[in-house]
C-alpha cells in the first residue's frame, strides 16, 4: 500500500492479484479511444497551414498570409473563421460529455466507448468527401461528439479496470494513446502536403477513420468493468469479472468494498445535484481546476498550431511540419517516462517536476521570440542554430508536459471521485478541459496577434500558479484502492474538513502514512 502500517476494513489482503495479460490486454485496447482524439488535435493543425486546404476554404486567409511575408508575423493566420473549424470540435465534445455522462451510467462505459467510436467514424468520412465549409463544420461537430464520448468513458474503465498498484500506468495508457495519435497525425500531414495536387488535405482528414475503426471494433470486443456491471444490477457476473481481472478466486474482499461503494451510489438518484455537496468539494475543485490548468498549460497551442507556429516563426513550409514531427516524438518519449514513474514516485513529483521545467522554458522561448521579431513582429528567425534552440526549448516545454500535466490531467480526477459521483465527475473533467480547449484554440491566433511573444510569459504565469496550488492542495494518491480514496482527504491538512467521518471506509483506519502535508 502506500508504506507501512496501513490497514483498513478491506484493505489487508487487497489487490494482491498478479497483473494478468487480460487486464492488460484490456486496458490497451480501451485507451485505443485516444487515439481518435490525439489524431484529430495533430491534424488540424497541419491542415490548416495548407496553401490547397485554405484556398479552397479560407481564402481569405490564404490572401493575408501571402500578404504578410515581410510584414507583422505574428498576425498572418489571424482568423475567427479558420479558429472556428479547429475548435468547433471541442464545444461538440463538452455537450456530448453531458449525455456520454448519462450512457456511462445506465449502460456501462463499454457502450459509450461504442457510440464515440461510430460517430467519429461519420465525422471522418464527411470531412474527407467535404465540398464546401458546412460539410466540414458539420464534420468536425460530429468527431466532437465522438471525442466527448471517448474521453468520458475511457479514463473512468481504465481507472476501475486496473489493479492499484498500476493503477497509474494503465490509465496513462490513454495519454500514450493520445500522443501517438498526434505523431502518426503529424506524419500524416508531411507526407500528405508532399502531394502535388493539393488533394492531400482529404486524405490526412478522411484517415481519421483508421482509429475510429480501431477503437469501435476493439470497444465491441471489450469486457464491461465489474463496478459497471455491478451498478447495473448483476452481482454474480461483476464478480465473476473481478476475478477474472484480478486472477484470482478469493475477490470477497474487494467485492464487497465495491459492492458497499455501489449500495451508496445506488442511494444517490442525482449525482449532479450530489457533487455540489460539502462532502465532494475537494473533488468538484480538483475536476474543474485540474482540467482548465492543463489548457492554461499552453500545450495545445504547441499542438494544434505546432505547424503554423513554426510557419509563423519563419520556419519554411516542409520544415514546419517535419519540426511538428520532432516534438511529436518527444512527446511519446516523455510519456512512456510518466508510465514508469507514476506509480513509483507519484503525481505529486511528476507535476512539480514537469511545472518548473515548463515555466523555465516558456520563459525563454518567449524570451528568444521578443529578441527576433520585436514588438511590431517584423523580422525572422536567423535559420540555422536560432532556429535549432527554439525547436529545442519547445521540446523541453513539451517533456515537461508530457510527463506531468499530460497525462495526471486525465489520470487524477478519474481516480479521486467515489463511484457515486464518479460518472459526473468525470463529465465535468471533460467538459471544462473540452470548453477552455475551445476557449485557447478560439482566441490563440488572435493572442499571438496582440500579445505578441508575451503569449508566452502569460501563459508561464499560469503555470507558476499552478505549479504552487498542487504543492499546496493535491494530495499524494498513489497505490491508493479507488474505493479508499477519502482516507487521503481525510488526511489533507485542508480538505480534511469537508470529508466526514462516515465517509471513511472502516473508521478506524490509520493514517499515519499520508502524512499531514502530502
Amino acid at each position: 500500500m502506500a508504506g507501512g502500517g496501513f490497514v483498513s476494513q478491506g484493505g489487508s489482503k487487497q489487490h494482491a492479484g498478479e497483473v494478468n495479460n487480460f487486464v492488460i490486454i484490456t486496458c490497451l485496447v480501451a485507451a485505443m479511444g485516444g487515439l481518435i482524439f490525439g489524431y484529430d488535435l495533430g491534424i488540424s493543425g497541419g491542415v490548416t497551414s495548407m496553401a490547397p486546404f485554405l484556398q479552397k476554404f479560407f481564402p481569405a486567409v490564404y490572401e493575408q498570409e501571402a500578404k504578410a511575408q515581410g510584414g507583422n508575423q505574428y498576425c498572418k493566420f489571424d482568423s475567427q473563421l479558420l479558429t472556428l473549424f479547429t475548435s468547433s470540435l471541442y464545444l461538440a465534445a463538452l455537450v456530448a460529455s453531458f449525455f456520454a455522462s448519462m450512457i456511462t451510467r445506465m449502460f456501462g462505459r463499454k457502450m459509450s466507448m461504442l457510440v464515440g467510436g461510430l460517430v467519429f467514424l461519420l465525422g471522418s468520412i464527411l470531412n474527407g468527401a467535404a465540398m464546401n465549409i458546412a460539410m466540414l463544420i458539420i464534420g468536425r461537430l460530429l468527431l466532437g461528439f465522438g471525442i466527448g464520448f471517448a474521453n468520458q468513458s475511457v479514463p473512468v474503465y481504465l481507472s476501475e479496470m486496473a489493479p492499484a498498484k498500476i493503477r497509474g500506468a494503465l490509465n496513462i495508457g490513454f495519454q500514450m494513446a493520445i500522443t501517438l495519435g498526434i505523431l502518426v497525425a503529424n506524419l500524416v500531414n508531411y507526407g500528405t502536403a508532399q502531394i502535388k495536387s493539393g488533394w492531400g488535405w482529404r486524405l490526412s482528414l478522411a484517415l481519421a477513420a483508421v482509429p475510429a475503426i480501431m477503437m469501435t471494433v476493439g470497444a465491441f470486443f471489450l469486457p464491461d468493468t465489474p463496478n459497471s456491471i455491478l451498478e447495473r444490477g448483476n452481482m454474480e457476473k461483476a464478480k465473476a469479472m473481478l476475478q477474472k481481472i484480478r486472477g484470482l478466486d478469493n475477490v470477497d474482499e474487494e467485492f464487497q468494498d465495491l459492492v458497499d461503494a455501489c449500495e451508496a451510489a445506488k442511494k444517490v438518484q442525482h449525482p449532479w445535484k450530489n457533487i455540489l455537496q460539502p462532502r465532494y468539494r475537494p473533488q468538484l475543485v480538483i475536476c474543474v481546476v485540474i482540467p482548465f490548468f492543463q489548457q492554461l498549460t499552453g500545450i495545445n497551442v504547441i499542438t494544434f498550431y505546432a505547424p503554423v507556429l513554426y510557419k509563423t516563426l519563419g520556419f519554411g513550409d516542409s520544415a514546419s511540419l517535419m519540426s511538428a514531427v520532432i516534438s511529436g516524438v518527444v512527446n511519446v518519449i516523455a510519456t512512456i517516462v510518466s508510465i514508469v514513474t507514476v506509480d513509483r514516485f507519484g503525481r505529486k513529483a511528476l507535476f512539480l517536476e514537469g511545472g518548473i521545467q515548463m515555466f523555465v522554458s516558456q520563459l525563454a522561448v518567449g524570451g528568444m521570440i521578443w529578441k527576433s521579431f520585436g514588438v511590431n513582429g517584423e523580422g525572422s528567425m536567423s535559420g540555422g542554430i536560432e532556429a535549432d534552440i527554439l525547436l529545442a526549448l519547445i521540446c523541453v516545454y513539451v517533456a515537461g508536459f508530457a510527463w506531468s500535466w499530460g497525462p495526471l490531467g486525465w489520470l487524477v480526477p478519474s481516480e479521486i471521485c467515489p463511484l457515486e459521483i464518479r460518472s459526473a465527475g468525470q463529465a465535468i473533467n471533460v467538459s471544462v478541459n473540452m470548453f477552455w480547449t475551445f476557449v485557447i484554440g478560439q482566441l490563440f491566433l488572435s493572442m499571438l496577434c496582440h500579445l505578441k511573444f508575451g503569449l508566452f510569459f502569460f501563459f508561464a504565469g499560469f503555470v507558476a500558479i499552478m505549479t504552487i496550488f498542487i504543492f499546496w492542495f493535491l494530495p499524494e494518491t498513489k497505490n491508493v484502492p479507488i474505493e479508499e480514496m477519502n482516507t487521503v482527504w481525510k488526511a489533507h491538512w485542508f480538505w480534511g474538513k469537508f470529508i466526514p467521518d462516515d465517509a471513511v471506509i472502516g473508521h478506524h483506519v490509520s493514517m499515519e502514512p499520508y502524512g499531514k502535508g502530502v
